[in-house]
């Protein structure tokens, strides 16, 4: 496959208005996306793209360029505003639309943006279909243009947001409400500011909120999954049972336990597998699904229960794509995405913060008590900015580190190091048994890479 120029590992994403996260380039995205849907359809009839977006201010410009594109092409635009990722997903598959479009660049800060692609069944695109449509956009010429009666039309519908509400609240086991409890919950002011609220207290839940004001700059802005800080000390403050940290676009979450502390995402997945399991929707050897930077002593837990755990790449799209091709229902990663199957087709940073209290209430135990059983090996990670994307194999000095430091942890430990596809870092991350053997590695990696990549 010929190296991609627009899209990552999770769509693209960029700096708002400067190339490829431009108004040219999401209008003929939207021509592209249009029309690719529109071969696939076996009758005749106007595509029906669903189009979301989180709370950043490059947003308005990139919705009305993106919607044009649809428009200029014939198709029928849906125009959600705010939603999270997830609820676009499920969205997309209700309404039986041909497609769904996520204007987002999640986490990052609110000058740069995204657009992610889902297809009929709410699940993202794969790796040849987004190849076809960046060929598509980079060779315009090749797109048949609509005249006349044939242009498309675009409509704002603000009642789909109670769908996703509806469909959340649902997955939730009906027997455990939450009256008494009490959540701090943190938006991030992204695309999770109203309905995620909502959602907890028509529940019956006392809510504490907080990035719940977005004005288009503030997203991600020290608050948040990012920034956890805030939610862990009003989580002290209040007495709360636990926290919830969304991310901007809210499709992962990190949670907070009634001591304040930030679980780890691995130990979140541990616990939702003893959940399925001991509720009998998991059977033992049951596969379990993670990416090369889940944890080994996740591994490790979930193998004591009988279960199996298999590594993808990294990006919760490779998690579902080998959960849609195996018929596992469970999966995530260490960053906060987890994905049910049985209810969603992507990470839902709501959803599992409500399976979280379901967890709770089924075992009548605290956060800290459920999360002390997945017993987490030390692992550092860390993030080095770059100033270029060589191929990591072609680099002698980081090679000869890497297999040094490989080397003198053997079997006690991993080392990854990976490009991020959403922002131009490496990140470096070594786990093994030993604390010390594991910082003294990463320290060792980090110069190296920061010597030969900045």
């Amino acid at each position: 496959m010929a190296k991609r120029q627009l899209f990552g590992t999770d769509g693209i994403r960029g700096k708002a208005n400067v190339y490829p996260m431009t108004g040219e380039v999401a209008f003929s995205l939207g021509r592209a996306v249009t029309e690719h849907f529109k071969k696939l359809q076996v009758t005749a009839r106007q595509p029906l793209i669903i189009l979301g977006k989180d709370t950043r201010l490059s947003c308005y410009m990139l919705e009305q360029a993106f919607s044009a594109g649809v428009c200029s092409q014939g198709g029928k635009v849906i125009l959600t505003g705010p939603l999270p990722t997830p609820g676009i997903a499920f969205v997309t598959k209700s309404m039986r639309a041909d497609a769904g479009v996520m204007i987002s660049a999640s986490h990052n800060p609110y000058y740069d943006n995204g657009i992610k692609i889902f297809d009929a069944d709410g699940l993202k695109l794969p790796d040849s279909v987004e190849q076809e449509l960046e060929n598509t956009v980079l060779n315009p010429k090749n797109i048949p243009v609509m005249t006349n009666g044939d242009l498309g039309n675009a409509v704002r519908l603000k009642e789909v947001f109670g769908r996703y509400l509806v469909h959340c609240k649902a997955a939730i086991d009906e027997r455990y409400g939450m009256e008494g409890m009490k959540i701090v919950l943190d938006c991030a002011h992204g695309a999770g500011y109203k309905v995620t609220p909502m959602m907890f207290r028509e529940l019956g839940a006392k809510v504490f909120t907080l990035g719940v004001s977005p004005n288009g700059l503030n997203i991600n802005d020290e608050c948040g999954s990012m920034y956890p800080a805030l939610a862990a000390k009003k989580v002290q403050d209040e007495k709360a049972d636990l926290g919830v940290c969304l991310d901007g676009d809210a499709d992962r979450c990190v949670i907070i336990n009634e001591a304040g502390n930030v679980v780890d995402g691995d130990q979140l997945i541990g616990c939702f597998a003893k959940l399925l399991l001991d509720q009998r929707v998991l059977n033992k050897g049951d596969t379990i699904v993670g990416t090369i930077m889940s944890n080994l002593g996740l591994e490790n837990y979930l193998v004591s229960l009988g279960l199996e755990f298999h590594r993808t790449q990294v990006g919760d799209r490779y998690i579902i794509e080998y959960m849609s091709e195996t018929g596992a229902i469970l999966g995530g990663e260490p960053s906060g995405h987890v994905i049910f199957r049985q209810n969603a087709t992507t990470g839902d940073g709501s959803l599992a913060a409500l399976k979280m209290v379901e967890c709770m209430k089924f075992y009548d135990k605290s956060v800290s008590e459920l999360t002390a059983e997945v017993d987490l090996y030390p692992m550092k990670l860390v993030n080095v900015q770059v100033g270029q994307k060589p191929p990591l194999e072609e680099n002698k000095a980081i090679q000869e580190c890497l297999k040094a430091v490989e080397e003198r942890m053997g079997k006690r430990g991993r080392v990854v190091l990976r490009y991020s596809g959403t922002e131009p870092k490496i990140r470096v991350m070594v786990e093994g048994d030993q604390a010390e053997l594991v910082d003294r590695a990463c320290q060792e990696l980090v110069e190296v890479v920061t010597r030969e990549l900045t």
